[in-house]
C-alpha cells in the first residue's frame, strides 16, 4: 500500500519535471483562485459598501489598493469581483465544453443521419453574429444573473468545440487500435471511455481554456457597455466603473490596472496550463 502511494506521489511529480508551461500556469492560476474564492470570506463584505470609507484614497497599508470614488476597498472589490468572474467562467466553460463534446462525439462515432443533423446544426450557430445577438438578448433580458449570464454565453459558445470534437472522433475512430478493440469484442461504452476519451483528454482541456476565457471577455464587454449584472461585482464591473468615474483621468491607476492584470493573469495562466497540459498527454511534445 505504501509503495504504491508513493508511486502515484513519485508519478504525479515527475509529469511537473521539466514541464515549465505547466508548472508556470499553476503557479499563475493557483493564487488568483485561492484570492478569489477564500479571499471574500477573510476580508469583510464592509469594504464593498458604498460609502464605506473616505473616497478616492491612494494605495496605503489600510487600503492595499485604495478606495474609488464610491467609497468603497478596491482590494476588497477585487477579491469578489475576481470570484464572480471565475464562477462566469467556469460555468460557460464547462456548460458548453459538455455540450460541445457530448455533441460533438455523438456526431462523429455515430455517423450517418446523426452526424448530418448535428453537423447542420452547429454549422448554423457558427454563421450566427455571436456578440450583436449576446448584446440584443442582455438588453432585453435585462437584471442578469451571474448563472443566468453563464448559460447564456455557454449557449453559444459550443459550435467551436463540437466541431474540433467531431473531426477527432472521426480520425481517431479509424486508428488500428481502434479497429483491435472492436475485433477484441469491446463494447461501444468500453471503447468510448478506454480507448477515445483518454486521448482527447488535452484537447478538451484546450477546448475548455477557450470556452472559459471567451466568456470572461464577453461578460467584460457587455459590463463596459452597460449590460452585464449590475448588482455582482465582476471585474468587467470594476472596469466600467473606473472608466465611467474617469479614473484614468484622475490618475487613478489602482482602480483600472489591477482587475485589467487579473484578466490578463488569467489568461496567460489557461494558456500556459494548456500548453503544458498539451505536453503531458501527447507523447510528440515530450523530450
Amino acid at each position: 500500500m505504501k509503495t504504491t502511494i508513493q508511486s502515484r506521489i513519485f508519478s504525479i511529480l515527475s509529469a511537473f519535471r521539466g514541464n515549465i508551461s505547466l508548472v508556470a500556469g499553476l503557479c499563475i492560476l493557483i493564487p488568483i483562485f485561492f484570492l478569489g474564492f477564500v479571499g471574500p470570506y477573510i476580508f469583510p463584505v464592509k469594504g464593498i459598501r458604498l460609502a464605506s470609507y473616505p473616497s478616492d484614497l491612494p494605495p496605503s497599508p489600510e487600503h492595499l489598493l485604495g478606495t474609488d470614488t464610491s467609497g468603497r476597498d478596491l482590494f476588497t472589490v477585487l477579491l469578489y469581483s475576481v470570484r464572480q468572474s471565475l464562477l462566469i467562467g467556469l460555468i460557460a466553460g464547462t456548460v458548453g465544453t459538455v455540450i460541445g463534446v457530448t455533441l460533438g462525439f455523438t456526431a462523429g462515432y455515430k455517423g450517418g443521419i446523426v452526424d448530418d443533423i448535428i453537423r447542420n446544426v452547429t454549422d448554423i450557430f457558427l454563421i450566427i453574429p455571436t456578440w450583436p445577438l449576446l448584446v440584443i438578448l442582455s438588453a432585453y433580458l435585462k437584471s442578469l444573473t451571474i448563472p443566468a449570464l453563464a448559460t447564456l454565453l455557454a449557449a453559444f459558445s459550443w459550435p467551436g468545440t463540437a466541431r474540433g470534437m467531431r473531426s477527432q472522433v472521426l480520425s481517431l475512430k479509424e486508428r488500428g487500435f481502434i479497429r483491435l478493440a472492436r475485433i477484441s469484442g469491446e463494447s461501444d461504452l468500453e471503447i468510448i471511455f478506454k480507448e477515445i476519451l483518454p486521448n482527447m483528454l488535452s484537447y478538451v482541456g484546450v477546448m475548455f481554456g477557450l470556452s472559459m476565457t471567451g466568456a470572461m471577455l464577453s461578460e467584460v464587454g457587455l459590463e463596459i457597455i452597460g449590460l452585464g449584472p449590475a448588482e455582482s461585482n465582476t471585474l468587467g464591473l470594476m472596469i466600467y466603473w473606473a472608466i465611467y468615474y474617469n479614473a484614468l483621468v484622475k490618475r487613478m491607476w489602482w482602480w483600472i490596472a489591477p482587475p485589467v492584470i487579473c484578466l490578463v493573469a488569467i489568461f496567460v495562466g489557461i494558456q500556459l496550463l494548456n500548453a503544458g497540459l498539451d505536453r503531458l498527454y501527447n507523447p510528440r511534445l515530450r523530450k
